[in-house]
């Protein structure tokens, strides 16, 4: 350390610039016109410049690897009907209805037979005649809990279902 150059020391916040070195002991005035004497490890030299030439290296973070068993995305399952047959048109109301429910019966046992913990059943809103079936259906299974998706449990046209 030298005078004029700008210090700190060390666990105080306090700084100044060097006006006389003597031996082990630097005297410095700070901001305030204030002199103070500390020795020369309690004091750190305050360089902009130090950090200025030195490369940062940025390195990419490792990917955590996640199984298959543990993934966080759920299987979604949507009985709107033109999903899941190619002419609609072709089915009357209670066709309708019955291919929907082998639809979620199917894709339940799915669930169960490869150990999925979540599955998403879009219903939609309509007439309520889906979703009394779909509601109809779960409760009438066993080792699963359900609820509607959204914050507002009348109006939602989603249902999560959690296997246990």
């Amino acid at each position: 350390m030298k005078i004029g150059d700008t210090v700190s020391v060390v666990d105080e916040d306090l700084s100044g610039v060097v006006t006389s070195v003597k031996g082990n002991i630097v005297v410095f005035k700070d901001e305030y016109g204030f002199t103070h004497q500390y020795p020369k490890e309690k004091l750190v030299p305050k360089d902009s410049d130090l950090y200025e030439n030195v490369r940062v290296v940025r390195k990419a973070e490792p990917k955590k690897v996640i199984s298959k068993k543990h993934q966080k995305n759920h299987l979604v399952l949507d009985l709107h009907f033109h999903n899941l047959v190619k002419n609609p048109n072709d089915y009357d109301s209670f066709e309708r209805l019955f291919i929907q429910k082998e639809k979620l019966i199917e894709v339940l046992e799915f669930c169960r037979k490869n150990n999925l913990k979540r599955l998403e059943i879009v219903h939609g809103i309509g007439d309520g005649t889906l979703q009394r079936m779909v509601h109809d259906v779960l409760e009438s299974q066993v080792k699963l809990d359900f609820y509607n998706k959204e914050i507002l449990h009348h109006q939602s046209g989603a249902v999560m279902v959690e296997f246990h």
